[in-house]
Parts: structure tokens; C-alpha cells; sequence
């Protein structure tokens, strides 16, 4: 006999388990179910990630983005202090390195301050006393950002969670969902669930969840994955906090930065190179399938013949250690490359419409008995409290 739920949610990262965690709050009665295909949680975009609560500085005003990492950075820490979580908010630097840069570092306060983050321009000599081996010729400081470890902050979640009574399936991957008229019959690799509701929290695949459940979504995922190195004990010194570069407004990632990790160390990345498989970690890795996938969509080809030259300077990073050293040195110019070793890298689940954009903002969408979160990249993590009170807001009126 299969297992009947008020709502199953499908993917055991922190925005699956945040959702399960706002849902049982708010429906006290409810059952719920959480499956995951991993072994444990937050296997994936969670735990493959610099750890950094995010202040919400570089978003667009009014959007989800904006409102969700403010609002959800202070439900995150109120979570942390309640639960014994380590964080520690650190503070960071962004460094505009040539003087072409300070138009858009301009740009970036203006939108911080609109979004009320707690940020001030700092000139060179200001810079150099918060982070003395820096080099640049002005920046921001923005002393909210923090750090924390967010496998440790899933987990606290996760045992809230069932402790309350509800279920948390690892090991389960879904491979089917039908509708029958009373309830949606979602067949997993372990049995089979009958669930008024659905939430697709699947990361990396969840444009094909939810094509499972009958939505066409208007945006494909495209991994991109991102490398990481970490300075050796000796020289992790040179970074006293968070250092981050101006980003590229084309783009939503920020750059090769540099972050103090709440567990010690540094880490030194990430890059943005196209991954041949959604869970292609390694360089050569490739999973053919999914390769093919992203290959056939038109979005990525017209993304891709419009930034080809930017790819192909990530590729390059990728394969040349000399080239990644190149840009960290840029911030850090006293960086060698022996200095550095490797980390464990991440795949980012980035959205992109069929006209070839990156879709920059939070992306969810509802159909009759679920809700499909189409986009959640950085700083989904930050966000996650919030996305999951948003999502439960949604599900409790269709319920």
C-alpha cells in the first residue's frame, strides 16, 4: 500500500528542507514527506559552496532575490543562535582593482543601499587597513556578509523535521509522477506515494521534475561548475575575511574570490565553466545525456554563440592553473601558485530561457498541485528560510 501525504517535497537541499521545516509550522496537522535521491542531504548545491551569508548587496531592487536574501539572512540567523549553529559575521571587502571598475562598484552601493545593506565606500588606504594585502584602488565595505556551514544548517533542519513526526527518505529517487484525479501517484526507486501537493525543490534537475508532472517550463537548467582551490595553513593569512572582486554585470556569478570557511581555511574560487553533466564534477567528466540535452536547447546555442569568448576564458581557467593563479592575484597579488590546492568543486543550477538569457532572478512556478522552484542559485542558501515561508504561503492556500 503506498504512503499518503498532505505534500511531498522532492530534493533534500536546504530549500527542500527549509520548505518541509515552514510547512509543518504552519500545518501543524499535516503530514509530509521528503524524498531525496542522495544518501544524505545537501549533497549537492548546499554543501558545495563557500558558506557565505549573503547580505544582498548586488541584487536588483524589488526583486525575489533582494527580498528574500535580506529577509531570509535574518531568519538564518536567528535560526543559528537558537540551534547552537556556528556563524560568525565577518564582513567583506568588494575591490575594484582599476579605476574602469569604480563606475560599476558605484553601481553596486546604490543598489545595496536601496536594498538596506549596511555598506559604505571605502577609499584605497581604507581598504588596505581591513585587508592589508590587497590590492585595488578603492571598494565597499560590507561588514553584514558572514559565514556558515550550510550541510550543518541543513541537517539542524532536517532533525526538526522528524522529530515533529514527518518523514525524510534518502536514498530515493523520484521516477514518476501521474495525477488520477484525487491525488498526484508519485513513484519513487523505493515504493510509491500517493500527495495532495507537490514541491519540486530538485536543484540541478528540476525542470525535468517538472516535466514529470506535466509543466513545460519556460527555462531549461544549464550546470555550470564551479572550481575551487584553498591557500595552504601558511598563507592563510593573506585573507583575514571575504574579498570579493567587481563582478561582470552580464553575468550572475561574482567572480574568483576569496572566503574564510566558518570550519578554518580558505577558499579561492569559484570559476563559471559549462559542465558536461549535471553532476559532472570532475574536468572530464561527462554524462552523454545530459550533454545532449543542454546541447539540443536552443537557449543554451544562442548563449552561447553570443559569449563564447567569456566561455572560453573559464575553459581556459579550468585547464591552466597559471591562468586561475592570474586572477586571484588580481586581489591578492601575492598569490603563487604553490600556495594553493585543491578544493572540492560545485555544480551551480542556472536557468536559462529559450531567447539565451540567464535568468538572474529566483524563479517559481505553480501549477493546480504543485509548485516547481525553477531557479534557486546563489544566495538561494541565505534565502532558504524565507523561499521555504513563501512556498508554504502558496502551498496553505491551494491546500
Amino acid at each position: 500500500m503506498s504512503i499518503r501525504s498532505d505534500f511531498l517535497i522532492v530534493g533534500g537541499g536546504i530549500v527542500g528542507c527549509c520548505t518541509a521545516y515552514s510547512l509543518m509550522r504552519r500545518n501543524p496537522n499535516a503530514s509530509i514527506v521528503l524524498v531525496e535521491k542522495e544518501p544524505r542531504l545537501a549533497a549537492h548545491q548546499t554543501g558545495r559552496n563557500s558558506g557565505v551569508i549573503h547580505s544582498g548587496i548586488y541584487y536588483k531592487p524589488g526583486s525575489l532575490k533582494a527580498r528574500f536574501c535580506r529577509e531570509g539572512k535574518a531568519l538564518l540567523e536567528q535560526f543559528c543562535t537558537e540551534h547552537g549553529i556556528a556563524f560568525d559575521i565577518c564582513g567583506k571587502v568588494i575591490v575594484a582593482v582599476q579605476d574602469s571598475e569604480k563606475t560599476a562598484l558605484q553601481r553596486i552601493f546604490e543598489r545595496g543601499t536601496a536594498n538596506g545593506v549596511a555598506c559604505r565606500q571605502i577609499s584605497r588606504a581604507e581598504l588596505r587597513e581591513l585587508e592589508p594585502h590587497v590590492e585595488g584602488v578603492a571598494g565597499l565595505a560590507v561588514p553584514e556578509t558572514g559565514i556558515v556551514n550550510y550541510a550543518s544548517v541543513t541537517e539542524a533542519i532536517a532533525k526538526l523535521i522528524t522529530i515533529s513526526g514527518h518523514q525524510i527518505r534518502r536514498d530515493e529517487e523520484l521516477l514518476n509522477v501521474q495525477n488520477d484525479g484525487a491525488d498526484l501517484v508519485v513513484e519513487t526507486s523505493r515504493g510509491s506515494f500517493r500527495t495532495a501537493l507537490l514541491i519540486n525543490c530538485a536543484g540541478v534537475y528540476a525542470d525535468r521534475v517538472a516535466r514529470l508532472c506535466g509543466l513545460q517550463p519556460s527555462v531549461q537548467i544549464i550546470p555550470f561548475r564551479g572550481e575551487y582551490f584553498e591557500l595552504i595553513p601558511a598563507m592563510q593569512g593573506l585573507c583575514k575575511n571575504l574579498i570579493y572582486p567587481v563582478p561582470d554585470p552580464n553575468f550572475p556569478f561574482l567572480g574568483v574570490h576569496f572566503t574564510r570557511m566558518i570550519g578554518g581555511g580558505v577558499e579561492c574560487g569559484p570559476n563559471a565553466v559549462f559542465a558536461l553533466g549535471r553532476e559532472a564534477y570532475s574536468k572530464f567528466g561527462i554524462t552523454p545525456e545530459d550533454l545532449l540535452e543542454s546541447l539540443q536547447f536552443s537557449g543554451f546555442r544562442r548563449f552561447a554563440a553570443r559569449h563564447w569568448r567569456t566561455g572560453m576564458g573559464e575553459i581556459w581557467r579550468s585547464l591552466s592553473k597559471a591562468a586561475f593563479v592570474r586572477a586571484l592575484q588580481r586581489l591578492l597579488p601575492e598569490i603563487e601558485a604553490h600556495h594553493l590546492v585543491p578544493a572540492e568543486p560545485g555544480i551551480r543550477a542556472q536557468a536559462l530561457t529559450k531567447e539565451g538569457n540567464l535568468v538572474d532572478d529566483f524563479a517559481i512556478e505553480r501549477t493546480a498541485r504543485a509548485i516547481h522552484v525553477l531557479n534557486a542559485p546563489s544566495p538561494a542558501a541565505t534565502a532558504g528560510l524565507r523561499i521555504g515561508e513563501e512556498i508554504a504561503e502558496q502551498l496553505t492556500k491551494m491546500n
